[in-house]
């Protein structure tokens, strides 16, 4: 498919010249130095041609892989090194190849451990692959939002859509807490939520998909969330109008994240080729469930040791 967007529904879808000075003149005259400005110029002129001749191509989730690595994690990058100093570990147990349902805990008020969590998969991993993350339905029911979320790769979080890209060999990141993780209070921070009904195990059972369980240290300190206004929430249509030390008090600048330090540690994957005849009984999606809630919530624990200053550098 090229230029355009995909469709498909879910179940829900000169005036003059400057004289450089020496250390210019010094700086342009050594050869050794890369001409970085010209690359980036070159970069970004190649860019727009492509954009405009629409030599790119859009899946049919509506997934823009040309605009993601050109635009969007680069965007991203520098919250992820400089803002969040973000550490990895585990990586090496990300799959090079073939399918596996990335589950995380989710916190912070507003999900940018999402966002973080796609560029550690992409930056930090022998493979550089992409995730495709599962959102909630209110991230698709928000116009601009929805169209960034859908280029970048993600879909509604649906057991179908689920299933459809582990059967073409993708990586899924699935947050199974949802609102409920990153709408809780700072007092009950790194505390895991419930997981749902399991839903997402029952995805990766249909399609014998291993499970990556992944935990996520320093979100729960960008935006702590000191209160919640449930009757403006309501009338918004939200599901918890946040109060933080910093919003609504300081405006546009509360939302500015706080520079905690993060740490993303990739578990050792959960195979289930076995239980693909079980994919419908309870018990078995209940404890699998369980298992990977499990992991994470004690790798949290070890992270959190491993950080004794939710700031520190």
């Amino acid at each position: 498919m090229r230029f355009g967007r995909s469709s498909r529904p879910c179940s829900m879808a000169s005036a003059g010249r400057v004289r450089p000075g020496p250390r210019w003149r010094v700086a342009m005259s050594d050869p050794g130095l890369p001409d970085v400005w010209d690359d980036r110029v070159a970069g970004a002129l190649a860019f727009l041609r492509e954009r405009l001749t629409g030599e790119y191509e859009i899946d049919e989730f509506g997934f823009d892989r040309h605009l993601t690595d050109s635009v969007f994690l680069p965007m991203l990058r520098p919250l992820y090194k400089q803002w969040f100093r973000t550490e990895v570990f585990g990586a090496e147990h990300m799959p090079k190849e073939g399918p596996a349902l990335v589950v995380a805990n989710h916190s912070g008020t507003l999900a940018l451990d999402a966002l973080m969590l796609s560029v550690a998969v992409h930056d930090e991993t022998a493979a550089r692959r992409h995730l495709r993350l599962l959102g909630a339905d209110l991230v698709f029911r928000m116009p601009f939002l929805s169209e960034v979320a859908r280029k970048s790769g993600a879909t509604l979080a649906c057991n179908p859509d689920a299933e459809r890209l582990l059967s073409e060999g993708e990586l899924v990141g699935v947050f199974p807490e949802g609102f409920k993780g990153i709408g809780k209070p700072f007092a009950e921070r790194y505390k895991l939520q419930r997981f749902g009904r399991g839903g997402f195990v029952s995805a990766a059972l249909r399609t014998g998909t291993p499970i990556v369980p992944v935990s996520i240290v320093g979100a729960e300190e960008i935006y702590p969330l000191i209160a919640n206004i449930r009757p403006l929430a309501r009338l918004l249509g939200a599901p918890y109008f946040p109060v933080t030390p910093t919003f609504p008090w300081l405006g546009p600048l509360g939302l500015i994240p706080l520079p905690s330090k993060w740490m993303i540690e990739f578990g050792e994957p959960i195979p289930t080729e076995e239980y693909v005849d079980s994919a419908d009984d309870p018990m078995v999606v209940f404890n699998l469930a369980d298992q990977v809630r499990e992991t994470i919530q004690q790798t949290l624990y070890k992270l959190l040791e491993r950080r004794p200053d939710a700031f520190s550098a």
